[in-house]
C-alpha cells in the first residue's frame, strides 16, 4: 500500500510507504537510498537489520545469539534509548564487528527543515559515539519508511544513506542479496526466531553480513 501527500504548508514533497520498497523519491536520488545490495548469483546474501534498540533485556540475548552463530548484523538505534545503561550493550555491537546506525520513532521528523533534520542526526551520532566511544555509520533508516525530500536534503549534506529494506518479515527466496529487518511483535522473540533463522537460510546456501558504513 502507498500513499503519497503533497505538503503544501511545508514545501516539502512527503512519501508513506507501507509496503517495502523504493519508491518515487529514489528516482531522483538512487546514489542516497540502499534498498538492495549487489546481488551476487554464486553467493546469494541476506543482510539482517534489527531496529528500535538497544534494549537490556532483549539485545544482550540477540547479540548472544550472533556471537554463537558467527554471524554479523547491522542495527539501527533510537537515539532515546542510548543511556549509561545501554551504552555497554552499543560497545558490545562494536566490537563484535556489527554495523550500528541511526534510527528514529518519529514520523514528523520527515516534515524538518533539512537543516533541522541534519541537526537531529548529528546529535545521534554524535551521542552513540559519546556512550560508545565509536562513531555509527553513516546510514539513516526513518521510522517505517516515512521519508521526504527536505530528508533527502538533510542526508545529502551530511553524505549519509537512507536505508530501506527489501524483505521485512517475510520468508526469503532464493535469489538476490537482501536487505531485512526482522520484524517481531515483543524483542524478547528476535533472539528465539534469529537462532532459528540463521542456520535455516544458511542451510539454503545464504550467506549473512552487515551493511557498509560508508556514503
Amino acid at each position: 500500500m502507498l500513499l503519497l501527500v503533497a505538503a503544501v504548508g511545508f514545501g516539502t514533497l512527503v512519501l508513506s510507504h507501507l509496503a517495502p520498497f523504493p519508491f518515487l523519491l529514489e528516482a531522483f536520488r538512487p546514489d542516497r537510498s540502499l534498498w538492495h545490495m549487489e546481488a551476487n548469483p554464486s553467493r546469494p546474501a541476506v543482510y539482517l537489520t534489527f531496529d528500535d534498540g538497544p534494549n537490556t533485556d532483549a539485545t544482550p540475548m540477540l547479540l548472544d545469539v550472533l556471537q554463537r552463530e558467527g554471524a554479523t548484523a547491522t542495527f539501527f538505534l533510537i537515539d532515546a534509548h542510548i543511556t549509561d545503561e545501554t551504552a555497554p550493550l552499543v560497545r558490545r555491537m562494536f566490537q563484535e564487528d556489527h554495523a550500528v546506525a541511526i534510527h528514529s520513532s518519529a514520523r514528523w521528523l520527515m516534515l524538518h527543515t533539512p537543516d533541522g533534520l541534519a541537526g537531529v542526526l548529528r546529535e545521534a551520532a554524535a551521542r552513540i559515539e559519546q556512550f560508545a566511544g565509536t562513531r555509527p555509520c553513516s546510514l539513516f533508516r526513518p521510522h517505517a519508511g516515512w521519508r521526504s525530500s527536505s530528508m533527502y536534503a538533510a542526508i545529502d549534506a551530511l553524505d549519509y544513506r537512507l536505508v530501506g529494506w527489501s524483505c521485512g518479515g517475510c520468508r526469503t527466496g532464493t535469489g538476490g542479496a537482501r536487505t531485512s529487518p526482522r520484524r517481531w511483535r515483543h524483542a524478547s522473540r528476535a533472539a528465539p526466531a534469529t537462532s532459528r533463522l540463521i542456520p535455516a537460510l544458511r542451510a539454503r546456501g545464504f550467506t549473512l553480513g552487515r551493511l557498509p558504513c560508508g556514503p
